[in-house]
């Protein structure tokens, strides 16, 4: 009314005008109260020109009440304000979080992970995290900002609500990013958080706590035991899914293959893969006299004795990759050889004549709620292992820990995964 009485238009009103009226429609539809009490004691006439989430889900539900937009004045004047209202408001104040079953716990990986998360931009994240747009280094400003605010506040947020069956799943995310875990000196600050979040877990009755990416890291926390350790008396149990992530290596590999190379770092996941293949029937080659001689002493059969050899040659058309592998060593890979990493990062892809696989991960059914963003660089709907192996403990009722040298049952928990409807992939996706 104002353009048409004055004859006249602002270009900044005009877009302050439709920033507000976006903002006020995300707030409305936001699905969750967090206007406080107090501002509208110390402003009661504020309560008749702004309206808060629980006033507009009211609209939906009840359908014939609360049509005012923004400004619930009309609805006081015409009598559709719902009586329910207030007491909604109240209620929705004082309502307690609801607890998770299961809870990841993953951390940042670079700055400008924060936009691939749905705190940030859908359009991101709803695709791997596989490399920055063009367009984000217009935000640098912002990604800085970010930066600041997670060294000054410094506590784990929470990153992603899911359900799945009877389920309640909670992702939560260190302020961390990955450069800082490689940081001698970042280790105790890091393993603080960590532990802070696991007892924040225990208080709110969490069921399982699974530890993604580096908060497993072996030389952190020896895979979680350290915190077992620390707190005996743990109700929540820690899994970091090793199991899970050994059973889909091995049924990543093709059918009728009878030996594999080992590349990069050797690590306890390694080690148990090495033993499922050997068991299997399949050969299995190290390059490392260390790595063989712990591989023979842990071998219980002296058949499965024949199934381990010690080789220094990059023939080989299968390599189960871990981290650590250099660019020498994929450069002398032969053409078309298949390399399967068991790290949680996935190696750099230098040579367009080899078949990358993904990191150990597996397709979800279709039942998961919630799905809004990816995880990292895997495609939408995709979990890594180890956040599975925490969900297939909770459904399960597994009431066991999965840290340090400790490992569950391969076989049980392949199976549990199959039965609950996730579905195994190979190549990645990118």
């Amino acid at each position: 009314m104002t353009v048409v009485l004055c004859g006249k238009a602002s270009m900044a009103t005009v877009a302050g005008y439709v920033m507000y009226i976006d903002a006020m429609n995300n707030m409305g539809h936001c699905n969750f109260e967090f206007i406080p009490k107090s501002l509208f004691v110390m402003f009661p006439p504020l309560k008749y020109i702004m309206y808060t989430p629980t006033y507009h889900s009211l609209h939906h539900t009840q359908f014939r009440t609360n049509y005012s937009l923004f400004m619930p004045f009309y609805d006081y004047i015409y009598g559709t304000m719902d009586k329910s209202t207030d007491m909604l408001y109240e209620k929705s104040l004082t309502q307690k979080e609801e607890s998770p079953h299961v809870v990841h716990l993953t951390h940042l990986t670079t700055p400008e992970a924060i936009y691939h998360m749905r705190l940030g931009f859908a359009s991101l994240a709803s695709k791997p995290h596989t490399s920055s747009k063009w367009y984000l280094w217009i935000l640098s400003p912002v990604t800085f900002l970010s930066m600041l605010i997670t060294r000054v506040y410094g506590k784990t947020f929470v990153i992603e609500r899911n359900v799945f069956k009877d389920l309640k799943l909670q992702t939560w995310t260190i302020p961390k990013y990955r450069t800082q875990y490689l940081m001698q000196g970042q280790r105790q600050t890091i393993n603080g958080l960590i532990e802070d979040a696991i007892l924040d877990a225990e208080a709110k009755g969490v069921k399982v706590l699974t530890l993604g990416l580096l908060n497993q890291r072996e030389e952190f926390n020896n895979s979680g035991e350290l915190f077992i350790r620390r707190n005996p008396k743990l109700k929540v149990k820690l899994v970091n899914g090793s199991s899970l992530v050994v059973a889909v290596v091995v049924n990543n590999i093709p059918r009728g293959t009878t030996q594999v190379a080992f590349r990069g770092n050797f690590n306890k996941i390694a080690c148990y893969l090495a033993l499922a293949l050997c068991q299997k029937g399949i050969q299995v080659v190290v390059s490392r006299e260390k790595d063989y001689e712990t591989l023979k002493s842990k071998l219980n059969s002296v058949d499965d004795h024949d199934k381990l050899i010690i080789s220094h040659v990059y023939s080989h058309k299968i390599w189960l990759v871990g981290e650590g592998l250099t660019k020498e060593e994929q450069m002398k890979a032969s053409k078309g050889t298949i390399i399967i990493p068991y790290s949680q990062f996935p190696p750099k892809k230098l040579r367009k004549d080899c078949v990358y696989y993904t990191t150990p991960s597996m397709l979800t059914p279709k039942c998961l709620e919630n799905v809004d963003s990816c995880e990292n660089w895997l495609p939408r709907r995709v979990l890594s292992a180890s956040r599975i192996a925490g969900i297939l403990h909770g459904l399960e009722d597994w009431n066991v820990n999965e840290c340090g040298e400790e490992v569950f049952n391969i076989d049980k928990i392949w199976d549990a995964s199959i039965r609950h409807g996730f579905s195994p992939i190979m190549k990645s996706f990118t």
